[in-house]
């Protein structure tokens, strides 16, 4: 026997001894009601999770992009570690950790986007848009002396 059907034989012997019963049963001691103790301890069957349910990737749902209107559209260019630019239409106040993941460019974001880890910082290059930036707050700074190959800024 495969270790596999051991370990499935053993899960379903221990999920069985836990599981309540919903079928009615009668006590010895009062033939009207059921018996507590013999609802509880009554085989059952296991639905075990699908494999297919199983992703490593992340969800293509996960951000909240929304398509640019005509004349709308504001330009983002990512610079991969290649020297590749991409230049992508995008929408004011859309993320731009969804836009390069939607985009499937190559971008770590290990918290999510949550401001949790700094694997997704951003070098802004052009320095008329840099100086349009609010200064970074003191949560922003902290985070930023973990991140990895981090750059001077001017």
């Amino acid at each position: 026997m495969s270790s596999t059907r051991s370990f499935n034989k053993l899960a379903a012997s221990a999920y069985r001894q836990a599981r309540p019963v919903h079928r009615r049963t009668r006590s010895i001691f009062n033939s009207a009601a059921p018996s507590r103790t013999t609802q509880y301890f009554a085989p059952r069957r296991i639905a075990w999770p699908s494999a297919r349910n199983f992703s490593i990737t992340a969800l293509k749902s996960h951000g909240h992009i929304t398509p640019p209107k005509q004349g709308e559209e504001l330009w983002v260019t990512f610079i991969d570690k290649d020297g590749d630019e991409h230049k992508i239409a995008v929408s004011a106040g859309d993320n731009l950790l969804d836009i390069a993941q939607d985009n499937d460019l190559e971008m770590e974001g290990a918290c999510g986007g949550s401001c949790a880890c700094s694997t997704c910082h951003v070098i802004v290059v052009d320095e008329e848009h840099y100086d349009k930036m609010p200064e970074p707050e003191d949560d922003e700074n902290d985070m930023l002396d973990l991140a990895f190959g981090l750059t001077e800024t001017r």
